[in-house]
């Protein structure tokens, strides 16, 4: 596969979606040019190479990257993914994000994301620690408790945050569970840091629900995308009473219109590892199953998978995106003009941002809280920032989007502007 340049990685759709809606906000903001222009380009990029030695003896190189788009207001904060789709300007854009998401939701943390263009599904648990680990020691001088803190995202977990956490350690010759966050419990993980987000995603969901006079109960739900997001948001809301009609993975969907039962479902994805097949339900495409008649609609897959082209055949109610950047702004105005309610990334999906901030401060302390005391503050914090956004759509009359990146990119621009500039 060709590598692209490094200028076509930086033009990729997804940065210049999200340069795009930094540039309307920041003309509603009315922010100076100085200001701008630090905002728009990503502070630090790391692009690494890394060899690996594959089970049948040869070396493969693959390319990763870790981008710290603004730490103005604290250390660096977000995921890490394997996936053949990673770019620079991928990469970036996602950074980004993580930047007003963290300021949005009121973390002392700026945005940071990383990836490692590879196919997960065709490596052995053997080949993906060794890529994990040689990708660690590429990126050690950008990371660190105080510097950038790494968690999972796409195609990565609790394991690949083990490796990274004893592999930095070995570096430092102590152990230091601050590095990352989403690891497993016993090497300092937090409780409820796995469902995190999908359960930050219901609680967003029910806010709107509650703001729409709309019932959960026998609300009919579309979830694209079932992996650790998708899969804990369809529980959930199977839980409260809501009947989940579709969902879909990397390959394929399932539907019923009686509403599938969930619990078999996550047995048989464990099983099978695809939800495909599934004998109590039909098959449904990821197109399809986007325009689906329904009130609420999750997608919790990858960035721009709504566009111009399907956004006035979506029949939703609430869009809740528990993805980054799922939908662009030529599709945002569309589903504005058709009045559907969507609950913008920065904020929808920030649960597991949140419990991260959590888990890194439980390290810092050596004191652990309670899974219900993690997801008592997950919602106090969520429902704050949720009534945040809706009261800056009242006082300004902007969508949901526009008003939750107006407040997250205030914050920081006003921090720009309190450090001042060195030198």
């Amino acid at each position: 596969m060709a590598v692209p340049s490094m200028q076509n990685e930086m033009d990729s759709d997804t940065y210049q979606m999200a340069v795009r809606q930094l540039d309307l906000v920041a003309q509603r903001l009315g922010l100076e040019r100085d200001v701008l222009e630090r905002l728009r380009l990503p502070q630090r990029c790391m692009v690494v190479s890394i060899p690996v030695m594959m089970d049948n003896g040869e070396t493969q190189v693959f390319t990763g990257y870790r981008v710290h788009h603004n730490l103005v207001l604290g250390p660096g904060k977000g995921g890490l993914r394997y996936h053949l789709s990673v770019s620079l300007g991928e990469v970036s854009a996602l950074a980004m994000w993580m930047t007003w998401k963290c300021a949005l939701v009121g973390l002392p943390f700026g945005g940071a994301k990383g990836g490692v263009r590879c196919d997960p599904q065709t490596m052995s648990p053997g080949e993906r620690e060794r890529l994990t680990r040689r990708y660690t020691q590429e990126i050690l001088l950008v990371i660190g408790p105080q510097v950038d803190i790494l968690a999972p995202d796409v195609n990565t977990n609790e394991q690949t945050m083990a490796w990274i956490m004893d592999t930095y350690s070995m570096q430092v010759g102590y152990s230091v569970p601050g590095v990352v966050t989403g690891k497993p419990i016993v090497i300092g993980g937090s409780m409820g840091r796995r469902e995190a987000t999908g359960r930050g995603v219901v609680y967003c969901v029910q806010e709107a629900c509650a703001l729409l006079k709309m019932p959960i109960q026998g609300a009919r739900v579309v979830v694209q995308g079932f992996g650790n997001v998708g899969s804990v948001t369809a529980a959930l809301l199977n839980e409260l009473g809501a009947r989940v009609i579709a969902v879909s993975d990397a390959h394929g969907g399932v539907y019923h219109d009686g509403g599938l039962d969930i619990p078999q479902l996550l047995k048989h994805q464990q099983e099978k590892k695809t939800i495909v097949g599934f004998p109590e339900a039909g098959a449904i495409t990821n197109a399809d199953l986007l325009t689906l008649p329904c009130d609420i609609l999750v997608p919790a897959a990858l960035e721009r998978q709504i566009t111009a082209d399907n956004a006035g055949e979506i029949q939703c109610r609430i869009l809740a995106e528990g993805a980054n950047g799922p939908t662009t702004p030529e599709a945002d105005e569309i589903l504005r003009e058709r009045d559907i309610f969507v609950i913008p990334d920065v904020l929808c999906n920030a649960g597991g941002v949140i419990v991260s901030y959590f888990e890194w401060v439980q390290d810092l302390q050596n004191y652990f809280w309670t899974e219900t005391q993690i997801n008592r503050r997950l919602r106090q914090v969520l429902i704050r920032a949720f009534r945040e956004v809706y009261a800056e759509v009242d006082r300004t009359q902007v969508d949901m989007r526009t008003a939750a990146l107006m407040l997250g990119v205030g914050k920081v621009a006003q921090g720009e502007r309190v450090r001042g500039l060195f030198p």
